[in-house]
This record gives C-alpha cells, structure tokens and sequence, in this order.
C-alpha cells in the first residue's frame, strides 16, 4: 500500500465551490470558471500514490496548485471533492482531535520561511514539537541535538534565529522536522528562498540525511533542476491539472505535453539520465565496429555525465553492469549521441 495516496482531488476556491464542481468536471478550465462564476480551481481531478520512502517532487509554475495540493496532505486545506490517504487512514474522516494526533505524529512539515521562533533558542526551536508531544525534557533535548548535529549545526544550539544565517535558519527548520521523527515530511519550497550556493548546499544535505533516514517526502518546489535533482518521482502540475506524472528521466525523455517540453528544453540531460537509461542491451547490441578491449565498466546508476569526456577522449564503448558486475548493456558515442539530442512525444502522460 502506498504511504500517501491523492485519489480524484478538486479545490475551488470561492463562496459556492459545490454548484462550480459539476462544471469543472465536465472540462470546464481554470480560465473558464474564473470568467464564468468568479471561482478559482485550485485541483482538477488530481491523483498521486506516493510509495514509502521515496522523495516525490511536485512541481509548476506560481498558480498552479502545488502548494494547494501539500496542504491537503494534512488538512490545512479541505477538498472540494476527492479523498486523501495516509498510511491507510482517510484523513477527511478524522475528528479535530484525531487530526491534531495525527500532525503531531505521523508528518512534520518545512515551509519556505523557516517559520522559527524567534525568543527561542537552536534547541528549543527544534525539540519544540518533541515538547507538544509531551516528552521530557532531558529526553527531548537529547533528541533535539542529535538532529542539531545531523544537520551540521552542533555548536550552535545556545543560539537564536537572529544570530544565524539564512541557510542556517532553514537547517533548524529541517532539524525541527526530523526531531519528531515522522514517517512523512512535507517541504513547501523549502530552499526558495535561499542563495543559489546554500540552496545547494542544503539540497545536498537532504540528499544524504535522506540514504540514511528514508523518510517519505512530498517536495514543492517550481525549480526544475532542484526537481531533477532530489526527485525520485516528479508531477507536474499546469492550471491545478497533473500533466504528468514519472521519473526524473521519464520527465526529461518523454514530456507529455507541450507545457513539460518547455521545462525541460534546456535542461542539461547528462547530468539527469542514468546509463542504464541510454544502454543497449546485449542482445541488441552491434559490437563489430567497437573495440570492447578498450571498453570500461560503469554502474548502471552512474550520470552521463561523469563517462561522457571518457566516451569522446578515447571512442571507449562503455559496459553497464549492475552491483554484482553481470553486463546489463552497452553505451558508445551513437547511444550518447541520441539520448542527448532526443525529444519524444510518444509516451503518454503517467499519473499513476
């Protein structure tokens, strides 16, 4: 069963949202209701399964829907129509005191600015939930700077929000959120609003609490590089609608429509697709014009990137293997050539 599950989910926003919902329905678009009824549709007929452990990416352009569609997760916003499910539970069915259990225990969420307590200190901000929770306090605080340290702050944990940097502040947030150890943490544009060189930096601090904690995380973000980069799975929403739903090379190899395509146009495919991406397989490939004596082996999860000077230096073919070292294919410059300059519209959208 998957950790998180969107099943047919539509939000209009405005005074009479149910006698609007038939029309949206129908086909009725974002534009056309706006003009007709004066409401806005925030989701048209979203549906999303999120698998445990994964990092699932949701992403558009400003207005179209995503950080409507994380706020359903744990009902800040209602639905018009449609369920949400977590862990099996329907959170629609929870009574206020049932949902109020269920944030402080079951997902955490980091917002875009910080939203730290400023008369509080680095440890007091991050056992905070620890402290809602109940929990003692030598427990919570001992709690608290195990996640102080995990983010690179230790040292730091006497100080207040003021003293620290930007960068800094959003690692208290992250903290914060892992304190309670949640099973789901949800990132509403959560390095947005940092510098390029710390947005970096703090991607790159996810990316390894996240091989050692495997949480599930819905991200929000309306950058697609950062999508590509943290993503696991990526839905793109357009006007409130799922265009398509896949992986980062799903994305970048077949865009469902359009609006993807000017996504991902410039986006530098070597450093998204994978060799097991590109490869041939043994029983397609063609080695009588390559030299495999001068071939050399990369796991089949390497980027492009990292054997493509190798390929072009030397005309080396590349073997794929996987972690046991059985060949899984074969990649020379021709493979290279076309995944690099391919633009498909084949595929149709995924919104599994």
């Amino acid at each position: 069963m998957a950790k998180i599950e969107v099943n047919n989910v539509y939000k209009i926003f405005g005074t009479e949202p149910m006698n609007v919902l038939p029309s949206v329905k129908e086909g009725a678009t974002k534009e056309e209701i706006l003009e007709e009824t004066g409401h806005t549709v925030g989701l048209d007929n979203v549906s999303i399964s999120v698998e445990e452990g994964e990092t699932f990416v949701c992403m558009g352009l400003s207005g179209s829907g995503k950080s409507t569609l994380i706020r359903h997760l744990n009902r800040l916003i209602d639905p018009t129509d449609g369920e949400i499910i977590v862990n099996g539970t329907n959170v629609m069915q929870l009574s206020e005191k049932q949902l109020i259990e269920f944030r402080k225990h079951e997902m955490s969420m980091v917002f875009q600015r910080f939203g730290l307590f400023p008369h509080k200190t680095v440890m007091q901000n991050v056992a905070y939930g620890l402290e809602i929770q109940g929990k003692e306090i030598n427990e919570r605080n001992k709690i608290a700077m195990s996640q102080i340290e995990a983010v690179g702050l230790q040292g730091f944990e006497n100080q207040y929000p003021s003293q620290l940097s930007g960068g800094m502040q959003q690692r208290v947030g992250l903290a914060r959120a892992l304190a309670t150890n949640p099973g789901i943490l949800l990132m509403d544009e959560a390095f947005s609003a940092l510098d390029p060189l710390i947005r970096s930096d703090m991607q790159k601090q996810l990316l390894e609490l996240q091989s050692e904690l495997k949480k599930t995380i819905f991200f929000i973000t309306h950058d697609l590089d950062e999508s590509l980069k943290l993503g696991d799975h990526i839905g793109i929403l357009n006007h409130g609608r799922l265009v398509q739903v896949g992986t980062p090379e799903d994305i970048i190899m077949n865009p469902a429509d359009d609006y993807v395509e000017a996504f991902v146009k410039d986006v530098n495919r070597a450093k998204v697709l994978r060799a097991r991406t590109v490869m041939v397989k043994p029983d397609k490939f063609n080695g009588k014009d390559v030299k495999l004596s001068e071939s050399y082996k990369v796991d089949e999860d390497t980027y492009i990137e990292e054997f493509l000077p190798k390929v072009l230096r030397d005309r080396s073919t590349i073997v794929v293997v996987d972690n046991k070292g059985d060949t899984k294919g074969y990649i020379t410059e021709k493979e290279l050539a076309i995944s690099l300059s391919k633009t498909s519209h084949n595929e149709p959208a995924k919104t599994s």
